[in-house]
């Protein structure tokens, strides 16, 4: 049985029973439904167990903390604000949150690190008080402390940080007490009793791992591992468990990355990898209470846990049989002292939706929807296919079809991942996807070479192919779903943001017979400009060891980058073309969008131009998005529409 909790009152009801009436069932779906704030983003157990921290929108849009008390389903605004939302939470202990504030409603262009905007707060709503020191890092690992590791950034200028600092900060009297660093350190790694016992560097392109033998804050560092830092041999850090177990990824001599134990006085991998994933490197978030390590959420096709602890493993088949089709996140307590579990779950179709799990009752209780608005049964299924390039490397990429029309001869629009070097697919709920497909359009996203998580090779086959193998292997998904007969070969468009928008640009110039229109958005225009840019975001260290490497030397590489550059060859671009920046991005400035605007005039009279004041890399503000979506759909409906 599951029951629904109401939280009523001037607060936004956060669980739904939604119907549809019947003769609106054909109607599209609003873009506001898509885009909207969810009505609870996140939720947290305390430390004990018996208490519930929810971050959700009220009626006005705005995002507030609440705080309930399990067993009276009592819930008790924490953080609500007329003119802030709550960005982020954390429990600290048993009675205190900490959490960021921000502003939905305001577009702030684009902030790359900051320095901190923490609050502090009793669960009944008491106590408030603003702290300084830097960002929430951690809570004490068995979180029964007011004290709270923060950390912050050094700059070498206003965007570049040169290195992450950490210290302990009681958030009583606002003591801060600083640790000492290795050098360039841009990560940290904890133990079970508080002390940093890992920093991770990166220095001229070189990662090297430092382990701190001592507890003391002013102890020493010692080095255990290094390498460089696109060799693929690596070692990268990823927890430490509450026995003081060090896990790391590591290749080993093999393509794919797997999880392993690594022994700090010996500086060894463990002889035999703790998970391996076939067909992806490992990638996970660990799930473990004060005294044990209990699993690892990790990512292949779709998520899944990984579950050590054999009660965790039962309760996931509890969940599972209550909720089929849907990925189930567990999050218990730190202390488990009650029978609660947080599910968190969602699918392709589903956005998340928040239960709690009584493991003695074996009951399921529905706290809310992320977007109650959504019907699951109107949205459109996403599998996971592999397609050949043309010289033969297998791409992985997600197809979604729509689900209003049989799987022939549809509109397809090959949706570009931005980074490039990332996995840029996942198997959940995708409000551009799901918006594509609701109008009608297949979707394809494929994982080109360059993009990670699919092992070392894969990676690497992206070096340097900006615009060339990179772009075929867009240009072969296309070909693929026209072979499959999913396509129609006379309405297909590529789009993307960041590097997405950079390929929908060359694929217009390089397979305008393929491509019959674009959408660029805060896409790349001028490699060169990456170089020079000083108003850009972009590191000193990237351009002077990422970009060479990655994309291509300025002086080695000059022709290829010149040829490479949608704005040097834009006498080619004659299809269709929308393409949207933000005024104050500083990962890809709008001096992008403006020369390549220009370089257009001339010779394209199908181009569409959009700015948005106070934006950055990426729509921040809900109307916003749905004013670019709306302005997206009537573009594709006109050019490869019905």
């Amino acid at each position: 049985m599951r029951t629904c909790l109401f939280f009523l009152g001037r607060f936004a009801a956060a669980c739904l029973a939604l119907s549809l009436a019947t003769g609106a069932a054909a109607d599209a779906i609003p873009a506001e439904a898509f885009f909207n704030h969810p009505a609870i983003d996140n939720a947290a157990l305390s430390p004990n167990g018996r208490y519930l921290a929810i971050q959700m929108a009220r009626k006005d849009g705005r995002v507030m903390l609440a705080t309930m008390e399990i067993a009276t389903r009592k819930l008790q605004p924490v953080a609500n604000y007329k003119d802030v939302d709550v960005a982020e939470f954390h429990w600290i202990n048993d009675d205190q949150l900490v959490y960021s504030g921000t502003d939905f409603q305001s577009a702030q262009g684009e902030y790359r690190f900051t320095n901190g905007n923490l609050m502090t707060v009793q669960r009944d709503g008491s106590g408030f008080k603003a702290l300084k020191g830097g960002r929430f890092y951690r809570a004490s690992a068995l979180q029964d402390s007011s004290d709270i590791y923060v950390n912050w950034a050094e700059f070498t200028t206003k965007w570049d940080v040169d290195r992450i600092n950490l210290a302990r900060l009681n958030t009583a009297n606002g003591e801060l007490k600083t640790f000492t660093r290795p050098g360039k350190t841009i990560g940290w790694w904890m133990d079970g009793q508080n002390v940093p016992r890992v920093s991770r560097t990166l220095d001229q392109a070189r990662i090297s791992l430092y382990y701190k033998d001592d507890a003391a804050a002013d102890s020493a560092w010692r080095k255990i591992s290094e390498g460089e830092q696109y060799s693929g041999e690596v070692v990268l850090p990823q927890f430490i468990g509450p026995d003081g177990t060090l896990y790391v990824t590591a290749r080993k001599g093999k393509d794919k990355s797997s999880l392993y134990t690594f022994d700090v006085k010996t500086s060894r991998l463990g002889s035999e990898p703790v998970i391996t994933l076939a067909d992806y490197d490992f990638h996970g978030q660990f799930v473990a209470d004060g005294k044990t390590l209990l699993g690892v959420h990790v990512e292949t096709d779709a998520p899944a846990t990984v579950w050590f602890d054999e009660r965790m493993k039962r309760v996931q088949k509890e969940v599972d049989e209550r909720l089929p089709g849907t990925v189930n996140r567990l999050s218990s307590s730190v202390r488990n002292e009650t029978s609660w579990i947080l599910v968190r779950a969602f699918s392709d179709v589903q956005p998340a939706s928040f239960y709690l799990y009584d493991t003695e009752a074996r009951k399921l209780d529905l706290i809310g929807k992320a977007h109650p608005a959504i019907d699951p049964a109107r949205m459109s299924t996403m599998d996971m296919i592999r397609y050949p390039a043309r010289d033969g490397l297998p791409i992985p990429a997600y197809l979604t079809l729509p689900a209003s029309k049989d799987a022939k001869n549809l509109p397809l629009v090959v949706l570009v991942h931005g980074g490039p070097w990332v996995r840029g697919g996942h198997w959940q709920w995708n409000p551009e996807v799901q918006f594509l497909a609701s109008r009608g359009y297949a979707v394809i996203q494929p994982e080109f070479r360059g993009s990670t998580g699919y092992g070392f090779r894969h990676f690497q086959a992206g070096w340097k192919q900006w615009g060339q193998a990179m772009q075929d292997d867009l240009a072969d998904a296309a070909k693929w779903a026209i072979e499959k007969g999913i396509a129609d070969p006379k309405r297909i468009c590529i789009a993307g943001a960041s590097y997405g928008g950079y390929a929908t640009l060359m694929g217009l110039i390089k397979d305008p017979e393929l491509f019959r229109c674009g959408v660029n958005w805060v896409g790349v225009t001028d490699i060169d400009l990456m170089y020079s840019a000083t108003w850009s975001d972009s590191s000193e260290d990237w351009r002077r060891y990422g970009i060479p490497f990655l994309i291509g030397d300025r002086e080695k590489d000059a022709e290829m980058l010149k040829n490479f550059s949608p704005v040097r060859q834009a006498s080619r671009l004659k299809r269709p073309l929308l393409m949207a920046y933000g005024v104050n991005d500083r990962r890809v400035p709008i001096e992008h969008g403006v020369a390549m605007r220009d370089a257009l005039k001339a010779s394209n009279p199908d181009l569409e131009w959009i700015e948005f004041q106070g934006e950055g890399h990426g729509w921040k503000l809900e109307k916003n998005q749905v004013e670019f979506w709306t302005r997206v759909e009537t573009f594709l409906d006109k050019h490869i529409g019905h």
